[in-house]
Order: structure tokens, then C-alpha cells, then sequence
């Protein structure tokens, strides 16, 4: 089949390479477009398109896919079918309707639940012992479409919402080049979702990595690797704002109030609703990630520190 590869970040490149590698005949693909990134606020090209220059595979790049000339662009194109992995933009019927095959979209979740754009963080959010990742008809509904096939993948307590995203984006490069496979020999049949069982996903912001000391030690630990490694994990102490890495919640440790730090040669704690979860990195302001003893080392006073 003609291919047209919709995608913008990192996660999506396992799937590029993956279609580039199928046999089927990648024409082009569509990301979003040049963005300023870091201090010095530098336009800097997408992962995906970076990926298409280096090979001298045509990149476009619409502010919005409903544009008269993306629109004309993909028809003269003429693909067989769009396949998407995390393009982040709308897509409208009109550009839906016109591969043959449509729009086949890798959706990092077990549909319908986490319908939305950050399915993975709100799995880890919200303690799920599974999650997975669907191939879908796309739609002009958020993640609505038929399905056409899923893989499972369990949520290890320590996961990460970057470590877990790493495996989906492995795994369902696989079962999308699968789906494509079956659609282009014909075999492939897309299941409606089920009425039962949604759940939506919305966007993570800054301010839900904020850690809710208050919390029980299980939520602060989901929710620090919930935003893992973006947009972070953060407190405040001293009037300036901390960032975290992973915590550990230890039913052994010190009592302490939520929000208290207790520092020990050995360890460094601070006190949930429940027991409390012990540091393991922490970046102060205008440093680097260290170990969370390093940090209580460098202070005047090991105990009357509170984190807000």
C-alpha cells in the first residue's frame, strides 16, 4: 500500500521505522510543525520529521490539517491509508476521507478506556495493574473508532509513565504494521468499542505534578511516576519549586507529619497521610538531579524542613 505517516514526538518513531521496514511504500508524513524549544527558544524540526529529512521522505507540515493545500497535497498523494502514532492535532473529515483506507490510529491504551491524548499517565495515575495499546479506525470522535487489534502489557510498580510508554510504543509498533498487513490482504476486521468501560484521559499539565503531601503514600508514589519524565514531579520548599524523581513508599520508616523531610546518613524521608515514601533524587533550583542524601547533607539542619 501507498502510506502516509502521521506522527510528531519520539514515541512515534518506533512505528516509522517499523512501516518503513514493511514492505509498503512510504510516501510521506505529517507532523506537526517547527517548534521553539529550551532557553534559547530555537525552532527545532520534530522528532518524525527529523527522521523523514535525514532519509528524503517529503514532510509535511499543515498549523492545521484542514488546510486547502495539506488537503490538495494528500490528495495528489494519493495514499492507501494514513497510519498515526501521537500526531497531536485534530483530524477532520475531509482529510479522513480521502485515503481508501482511511485513517488507522495507535492509540497507547485497551479502548475504551483512557480515550484521550495521555493515556499512559493516567494508567499509572491511577494504580492500573494493566494497560496495553489499540489500533483503531480514527474518527472525528475522540478515539472512538472500531478496533482492529490490541496488545497487553502489565504496570509494574515502579513503572514510569516514560519507561511503560517505551515498551507500548515497541510493542504497538508491531501490531500496527500487523493491522496494515490485514488491511492490505483484505483480512482485517475492526471491532466496535463497547458502550461500557470509557474513561477519558486528558491532557497532564505542570500543576498535576505537583505532590499532594496530604495524599497517601501509594498516590504521591503513582502520581511522581505518573508525570515521569514529563512534565515532572515538584514541590515547593523554601519558596522555591523542587523537582523529584521517583519515590518509595516505606511503611518502616520514621513518622512523620505530610510534608515533614527527615534526613539520616542512609536515607532521606518525608511524611505522607500514611506512611512515609523515601527520596531518591531531588533537583533544587538551578542544579542538577542528586541523591537525595547528597542534597540533606548540603543543608544546616536535617530535621525541621517541609516540603508544601
Amino acid at each position: 500500500m501507498r502510506l502516509v505517516f502521521a506522527g510528531t514526538p519520539e514515541v512515534a518513531l518506533p512505528s516509522l521505522s517499523a512501516i518503513a521496514d514493511s514492505g509498503h511504500e512510504l510516501v510521506a508524513v505529517v507532523t506537526r510543525p517547527d517548534a521553539r524549544v529550551g532557553r534559547g527558544r530555537k525552532l527545532s524540526r520534530s522528532p518524525v520529521a527529523a527522521w523523514a529529512d535525514e532519509r528524503g521522505i517529503e514532510v509535511l507540515t499543515p498549523q492545521k490539517p484542514r488546510e486547502p493545500e495539506f488537503l490538495d497535497r494528500l490528495r495528489e498523494l494519493a495514499p492507501d491509508c494514513v497510519p498515526v502514532v501521537a500526531y497531536g492535532a485534530l483530524v477532520p473529515a475531509a482529510a479522513l476521507e480521502i485515503p481508501r483506507h482511511g485513517w488507522i490510529n495507535l492509540h497507547f491504551s485497551l479502548l475504551p478506556a483512557w480515550r484521550g491524548a495521555a493515556p499512559v499517565q493516567h494508567a499509572v495515575l491511577h494504580g492500573d495493574a494493566v494497560t496495553g495499546a489499540s489500533v483503531f479506525q480514527l474518527e472525528t470522535g475522540l478515539d472512538t473508532g472500531p478496533v482492529f487489534g490490541t496488545v497487553t502489557e502489565p504496570i509494574a510498580d515502579t513503572d514510569t509513565s516514560g519507561a511503560l510508554l517505551g515498551r507500548l510504543s515497541e510493542s504497538g509498533a508491531v501490531l500496527l504494521t500487523q493491522v496494515l498487513h490485514a488491511i492490505a490482504s483484505g483480512d482485517a476486521v475492526a471491532v466496535p468499542q463497547p458502550d461500557d468501560g470509557i474513561s477519558l484521559a486528558p491532557k497532564i499539565t505542570r500543576e498535576d505534578g505537583r505532590i499532594r503531601w496530604g495524599d497517601p503514600a501509594f498516590a504521591v508514589d503513582r502520581r511522581v511516576r505518573a508525570v515521569t519524565p514529563a512534565p515532572g514531579a515538584w514541590t515547593m520548599w523554601n519558596d522555591d519549586r523542587v523537582r523529584l524523581a521517583p519515590v518509595v513508599p516505606d511503611p518502616a520508616g520514621p513518622e512523620l507529619e505530610p510534608g515533614r523531610v527527615h534526613a539520616e546518613k542512609h536515607g532521606v524521608w518525608v511524611g505522607t497521610a500514611t506512611e512515609p515514601v523515601r527520596l531518591s533524587r531531588i533537583q533544587p533550583p538551578g542544579k542538577a538531579l542528586m541523591d537525595a542524601e547528597a542534597w540533606a547533607r548540603g543543608l544546616q539542619q536535617s530535621d525541621g524542613i517541609w516540603f508544601e
